[in-house]
């Protein structure tokens, strides 16, 4: 009879809250950090800076695989019980790896990465060649009041809608932003189901697929960011300069991704479906 029940762990209600409070800590570097380097940095500099910001955003997904990799290889209960009275191996079906011992290193290393966030001045002085359009805005002096003072949440509302649909209606910036989105989503999909592939295809273990998309997918996307601030700094280029060689690198990446399609292992010979029985 207590096999006809499903478990009733609420477990995935702290995973669920957890990731909640992730995204919302995650969400101002991006969007404040870029325009925190716009107001204060050279404007030759700033490519450089944001593909710095980009290339460390790569390298953590990187790192997380590689310590998913090392996690998978220990047992789910490590710490609880005789590792030695295991009998299974991680390349067996039934081997589940130590998926918890991640959060806990990830949500460490976080915190410690916050502290120096806490150390940043509020505003910078502004280099002299500056454009006389671009002014310096402490988000804290919006951001703050709004959350203890109900009253100035309407006017920043507004303020919001109006910012949002202005930048909306720029046709190049919409351009820009669905093109992000498409890349972005094709990017994710190809992280979220190449180890799964890889271990169904080529028979690999969970533990060195995620090995290898972390050692082989996520660097060369950090390097190339790099290289391209690197390059749009050395040129200056305008922005239909920058569009122009966007377009031309997504264009050759995409053509090169294409080859994955010739890629993959012969089916399994199994008797009765790819082979007779004789």
């Amino acid at each position: 009879a207590g096999c006809e029940k499903e478990p009733s762990s609420h477990m995935w209600i702290y995973i669920l809250l957890g990731n909640l409070l992730r995204g919302i800590g995650e969400t101002p570097i991006t969007p404040l950090g870029i325009s925190y380097l716009d107001d204060f940095a050279k404007e030759e500099d700033v490519p450089v800076y944001v593909a710095c910001l980009h290339t460390i955003a790569m390298l953590g997904p990187m790192f997380g695989f590689l310590l998913g990799s090392l996690c998978a290889k220990l047992y789910v209960d490590i710490g609880f019980v005789d590792l030695g009275s295991i009998t299974i191996t991680p390349r067996d079906s039934r081997w589940v790896g130590a998926w918890w011992l991640g959060f806990l290193i990830g949500g460490v290393t976080s915190f410690l990465a916050a502290i120096p966030f806490c150390f940043l001045p509020k505003s910078l002085k502004k280099p002299e060649e500056a454009n006389n359009d671009k002014t310096s805005y402490d988000y804290s002096a919006v951001i703050m009041p709004c959350i203890f003072q109900s009253q100035l949440i309407y006017p920043f509302l507004s303020d919001f809608y109006t910012s949002l649909k202005k930048v909306l209606s720029n046709r190049m910036y919409f351009t820009f932003l669905c093109c992000s989105l498409l890349q972005f989503s094709s990017f994710i999909g190809f992280l979220t189901y190449k180890p799964k592939y890889m271990e169904q295809q080529y028979g690999q273990s969970t533990s060195k697929s995620n090995f290898l998309i972390g050692l082989t997918s996520l660097p060369p996307v950090g390097i190339g960011i790099f290289l391209g601030g690197l390059i749009m700094k050395k040129y200056k280029m305008s922005i239909i300069g920058a569009t122009k060689f966007a377009f031309t690198m997504s264009f050759l990446a995409y053509t090169i991704t294409l080859l994955h399609f010739f890629v993959g292992c012969e089916n399994h010979v199994v008797a009765g479906m790819t082979v007779s029985y004789e």
